[in-house]
């Protein structure tokens, strides 16, 4: 990484108004939903609070990714870089280190959904995350 970076686990509520400007300048790639509102956040942090990284540089957040951990699966959402400081390791660092702390829960597969506008897919696969043949189903239920 040619920029200094901190991983650290997420503040909330502290880190959020800046993850949230994150994800949403983050192009095409993330959509936000009603599941990504403060007090949902809160409610994710209640399960596995570990699992929610940030990137700093000083004190700026330039990166995010949020994980979970069901039990028996792991699912990655919302990795998002600044746009300043991408292709510097960041995203790598942050998806490692989720990976990490994801082994340490006895997780042992992990999924991640990516939009088939999102331009991270080359990003992913160098990572050796593998592309599955699977329908997604979802249904909102409220």
């Amino acid at each position: 990484m040619r920029t200094p970076v901190t991983i650290r686990t997420f503040v909330y509520p502290q880190d959020y108004p800046a993850v949230r400007e994150l994800w949403e300048n983050a192009e095409p790639g993330i959509r936000l939903g009603r599941s990504d509102n403060p007090e949902e956040i809160n409610k994710k942090l209640q399960r596995d609070p570990d699992l929610f990284l940030v990137a700093e540089s000083g004190r700026q957040l330039i990166g995010a990714v949020m994980g979970g951990f069901d039990g028996r699966r792991g699912l990655v959402y919302h990795l998002a870089v600044a746009s300043g400081y991408r292709n510097q390791g960041i995203g790598r660092a942050l998806m490692e280190a989720l990976e990490t702390r994801l082994r340490g829960k006895g997780c042992l597969k992990a999924y991640l959904l990516v939009t088939q506008d999102n331009d991270a897919v080359n990003f992913y696969a160098a990572l050796g995350w593998q592309p599955m043949d699977l329908y997604i189903f979802g249904k909102e239920l409220s």
